[in-house]
This record gives structure tokens, sequence and C-alpha cells, in this order.
């Protein structure tokens, strides 16, 4: 089982991590990202699913026409690990390459 990060190692990861931020009221991290259009966050959700499944590490995530709003926590952990780390920094390479900051 992956540890769960410190307060302290969870905010210094997130200091890496462009546009994520803690989750309100939970021990979680979020980013919301928005693309051209559907067909772009549709195609940035499939490549994030292949990461995803290849790790065996799942987001939580809800897809509105252009907008994807993610959250990641390990539950295994009760919070956030570094695979959850290393799966936001995926996610920013990805949205990346579509032209997202």
């Amino acid at each position: 089982m992956a540890e769960r990060l410190s307060a302290e190692a969870r905010k210094s990861a997130l200091a890496e991590l462009s546009g994520w931020s803690e989750t309100p009221g939970r021990e979680a991290i979020t980013r919301t990202f928005i693309f051209k259009d559907f067909n772009e966050a549709f195609g940035f959700m499939s490549r994030a699913a292949l990461v995803a499944e290849k790790n065996d590490h799942h987001p939580e995530w809800k897809n509105v026409y252009k907008t994807v709003e993610v959250v990641l926590a390990t539950h295994d952990a009760g919070g956030v690990t570094r695979r959850d780390v290393d799966l936001a920094k995926a996610m920013n390479a990805i949205a990346g390459q579509l032209g997202v900051t």
C-alpha cells in the first residue's frame, strides 16, 4: 500500500503541480481542466485513463462539455500519496500537449 503524504509533503508537492490545490473538506487534491470543446476534453480523459489503468490508480472525475473536474486521493491510504502526485503530473503533461496549462 502507498504511504500517505504528510501535510508538509503534500504542500510541497502541490507547489510543483500547476493548477492543483487541496480539496476542501477532505484529504485530496483537485484541479479543473477546461478544453476548447467536448472532443478535446474526452480525448484528455481517454489518454489519462490509459495512464491511470497502467498504474492501477484511478481518478474521481466529472466531465461536463469541455470541462473536466478531477479529484485525486488514495482511498487505501486515507489521503494523498505519491501515486496521486504522479497521476496529477501525468494529467498536467497530457493537458499541456493539448495546449491547456
